[in-house]
């Protein structure tokens, strides 16, 4: 077994290390830190690792206390410098739940310059667009992901992470499914954060009115990974319109539920630019959506699992790592592609995930032809921990 009891994993931000530790790096007077990401990833374990060490003198809420929203959300000068005078730090867990919390905080940083704030956020935090504006120069974003493969570095070595691998595609890497022991607990944790979780500050939204119509869109996607998305092919499938459609799909993506990848197209007539594609954030949620939780060894999908999980790995390298490249995937009409394509340094880097590459593949011969300057590989399980990992 992976998880051991001699060796657990344990989600308390010393048996591992996140990528934003320590998290003080990223605090700095008259600046608001906001911290973005899925629901259940670690953020609040993250904020309170940090507010145990730091010698500041901090104030901690939470943006479920309806006192804190009444304050926050006033715009009274007077009342909100009031909550904060005498401290050094003000955090705020969950503070999407507090109406026009942009403006509170800006009250705060240009009145108290000295002082340092930390908000953070599920999706609905950036839905509803409450700190954009108002925190023009004002802030830092930080995004938190489900587990990486570098995050577990800190206490699995490369080889136990590939003797794994069935694990992370079948399941997932939110830290209480990598936590659980068991296959059945896994699925247990996987499933209750889906059905409680994923879809919880979309419905909330007041744009969404149909929870069946998203979560049949869910489902199609599930079944799509990898695949260029037709709007209207999936309008007709579920019955909505292409604006419906198209709604949704904003929202899941802000809502760290799907990430989307557009088509690379530079000189080509012939290359494929107005489909998307969409991953999730997270196999584990992926397989929840479709109820499948079998081994690879019965599944027909491992190629989506592996696609999948590659690009969200590669996404949480890059972002971990600061690694700035736009990514695209590439397809002609004759129907040559590419999974992946990064956009980096001035230079095109393509890459295809091949859970099976028995023999050398070449690059397409369009792609050559077109980019003859770019570079081309195969992220297969053997060589995938370069590509992803530090």
């Amino acid at each position: 077994m992976f998880f051991d009891k001699n060796k657990e994993l344990m989600y308390s931000g010393f048996m591992f290390t996140r990528s934003y530790e320590p998290l003080e790096n990223y605090i700095h007077p008259g600046k608001a830190l906001l911290i973005y990401g899925p629901r259940r990833v670690g953020k609040t374990t993250l904020l309170q690792s940090f507010l145990k060490n730091t010698n500041l003198k901090y104030k901690l809420d939470s943006g479920d206390n309806f006192r804190i929203q009444q304050i926050l959300s006033s715009q009274d000068f007077d009342q909100i410098l009031a909550y904060v005078e005498g401290y050094e730090l003000l955090a705020i867990d969950e503070a999407q739940n507090i109406p026009h919390i942009g403006m509170g905080i800006k009250i705060i940083v240009d009145q108290r310059p000295d002082i340092r704030v930390i908000l953070t956020g599920s999706s609905s935090f950036e839905l509803a667009g409450q700190v954009g504006e108002p925190l023009t120069g004002r802030k830092q974003t930080l995004t938190l992901y489900p587990l990486a493969q570098s995050e577990l570095l800190s206490s699995y070595n490369k080889f136990e992470l590939r003797e794994n691998l069935e694990n992370f595609l079948i399941y997932g890497s939110y830290p209480e499914v990598i936590q659980a022991s068991t296959p059945r607990q896994k699925v247990d944790v996987i499933t209750e954060i889906s059905n409680s979780y994923l879809v919880k500050d979309i419905l909330a939204f007041d744009r969404v009115k149909n929870s069946k119509t998203l979560l049949d869109l869910l489902k199609l996607l599930a079944f799509q990974v990898g695949s260029e998305v037709s709007l209207s092919e999936i309008g007709t499938k579920i019955g909505a319109d292409y604006k419906t459609i198209q709604r949704y799909l904003d929202l899941l993506e802000k809502a760290f539920v799907i990430i989307r990848l557009g088509g690379f197209s530079r000189n080509l007539r012939n290359e494929i630019t107005n489909k998307s594609k969409y991953y999730f954030m997270d196999n584990g949620i992926r397989n929840s959506l479709i109820a499948q939780f079998n081994g690879l060894s019965q599944r027909n999908d491992i190629g989506q699992l592996w696609e999948n999980f590659i690009f969200i790995e590669r996404l949480k390298h890059k972002t971990y790592q600061s690694i700035y490249a736009n990514m695209y995937f590439w397809r002609t009409y004759q129907q040559q592609e590419i999974d992946l394509v990064e956009d980096r340094d001035g230079k095109l880097h393509g890459y295809e995930m091949k859970w099976s590459a028995s023999k050398t593949l070449n690059a397409p011969l369009q792609w050559t032809e077109a980019y003859p300057n770019s570079s081309y590989e195969i992220v297969s399980p053997e060589t995938y921990q370069k590509f992803i990992l530090p």
